[in-house]
C-alpha cells in the first residue's frame, strides 16, 4: 500500500518487496477502486473568497485510487453569545475582541481556517430567547466584518429556526451562504426561503441515519431546490459516545453515493464538531475533580481533534471546530493526507 501510494512503478515495487511483477499487477487491480459516480461540488461564499467542498470520486483520503478534487475544509465556530462559556485558551485567542464583528475577523484569520460558522444559540426559546431582530443584527454585523465564506446555524429549536433562518437567508442575499440546519420538521420554510427565494445553500440536518438523510434530500429537491445547492449534516457525536453509529452512517452514505450512484446521497457532508466535543465530561470536568485526566484545556482540544479526524476519515467533507490548536492540527492532517 505504501509503495503504491508513493507512486512507484510495478518494477520498483516488485524489487522492493521481492515478488513478481505479475503479483504486483494483480494486487493493483484488486486495490484500486474506480467509481463512475462522484460527490457533488458545492461552493460557499462569493467574490474572491470562496471554498468548494465535495467533488471526489473516491473514499476519503484514498489518493491511491484517484486524486482528490477538493481537500476537506475547516470552519471556525463563533456564537452570537460572544465568548460566554468557552475555554480559557479560546478566550486568549480572541483577546481584545469586544464586538461580534471583531470576533468574526479573528475567527476568519485563524491559522487553518477556510470559513466562519456563526451559530445563533442565543435564539433558543428555552435559553436566552433573543428576538429574531436581535439575531439578524448579529448576522449582519458578522457578515459586514468579514469577506470569508459564511455558514449560519440556527438555535436548534425547530419552530424558532423556521422563523429565524428564512430571515437570515434574506439578510444575506448575494453572499451565497450555507444555512444550517434545515430539518424534516421545518424543511418547507427553510428550504423554500434559503434554496429558492434567496438562492443560498441549504444544510439538510438528519439524525445519524442513512434513510433519514436521503429522505430529507428527496423532499428538499421536491420543493424545487437544486441538488447542487444542498449540503448534508448527517449528525455526529463526540468520539467514544456512540460514535460507531456516525462512522457506519457516513460509510454507508459514501458507499451508496459512489458505488450505487445514488444521486440523493451525493451531496457533500459538513459536520459541526465543536458543539458535540466541548460539552462532554472529558472536556468539562475540572482538573481538581479529575486530576488523573490531566489539564482540562488539553482534554477539550484532544476530544475536538480526535472527533474531527474521525469524521473526515469516515466521509465528512468539512468540519466546524472552535479551538485554534484543534483547527491548526486538523489543517496539518488534511495537508498531509489529501
Amino acid at each position: 500500500l505504501q509503495a503504491v501510494a508513493e507512486g512507484l512503478c510495478t518494477h520498483e515495487i516488485a524489487g522492493r518487496l521481492k515478488i513478481t511483477e505479475n503479483t504486483v499487477e494483480t494486487f493493483r487491480r484488486r486495490l484500486i477502486q474506480k467509481f463512475n459516480a462522484k460527490i457533488n461540488t458545492v461552493t460557499i461564499g462569493s467574490g474572491d473568497k470562496t471554498v468548494t467542498i465535495g467533488g471526489d470520486s473516491t473514499y476519503p483520503f484514498y489518493s491511491f485510487d484517484a486524486p482528490s478534487e477538493n481537500a476537506p475544509k475547516i470552519g471556525v465556530e463563533i456564537s452570537d453569545m460572544g465568548l460566554e462559556g468557552v475555554s480559557e485558551g479560546i478566550k486568549a485567542y480572541y483577546e481584545g475582541a469586544t464586538t461580534m464583528g471583531e470576533i468574526a475577523k479573528k475567527a476568519a484569520a485563524m491559522e487553518g481556517a477556510d470559513f466562519v460558522a456563526l451559530i445563533l444559540e442565543g435564539g433558543d426559546p428555552n435559553g436566552v430567547n433573543k428576538s429574531v431582530d436581535e439575531l439578524i443584527a448579529v448576522v449582519k454585523e458578522v457578515a459586514d466584518a468579514i469577506d470569508a465564506p459564511l455558514v449560519v446555524e440556527g438555535c436548534k429549536n425547530v419552530e424558532k429556526d423556521a422563523e429565524l433562518l428564512p430571515k437570515v437567508a434574506e439578510a444575506l442575499q448575494g453572499r451565497n451562504v450555507l444555512i444550517l440546519s434545515e430539518k424534516e420538521e421545518n424543511y418547507k420554510a427553510i428550504g423554500a426561503a434559503a434554496g429558492l427565494a434567496y438562492d443560498q445553500i441549504v444544510g439538510a440536518e438528519s439524525a445519524v441515519d442513512i434513510n433519514l438523510a436521503k429522505q430529507l434530500n428527496v423532499v428538499t429537491t421536491q420543493l424545487g431546490v437544486n441538488a447542487q445547492k444542498i449540503v448534508m449534516n448527517i449528525g455526529s457525536a463526540a468520539a467514544g459516545y456512540g460514535y460507531e453509529y456516525v462512522v457506519s452512517t457516513m460509510d454507508r452514505i459514501k458507499g451508496a453515493a459512489l458505488s450505487q450512484n445514488d444521486n440523493m446521497l451525493q451531496m457533500p457532508i459538513i459536520t459541526p464538531v465543536s458543539a458535540e466535543t466541548w460539552g462532554v465530561k472529558e472536556a468539562t470536568a475540572s482538573e481538581k475533580d479529575m486530576p488523573e485526566w490531566g489539564p482540562e484545556e488539553e482534554r477539550g482540544i484532544d476530544m475536538e481533534v480526535m472527533t474531527a479526524a474521525a469524521d473526515l476519515a469516515a466521509g465528512s467533507d468539512a468540519v466546524i471546530l472552535r479551538h485554534p490548536e484543534a483547527v491548526a492540527a486538523i489543517s496539518r492532517m488534511i495537508k498531509a493526507l489529501a
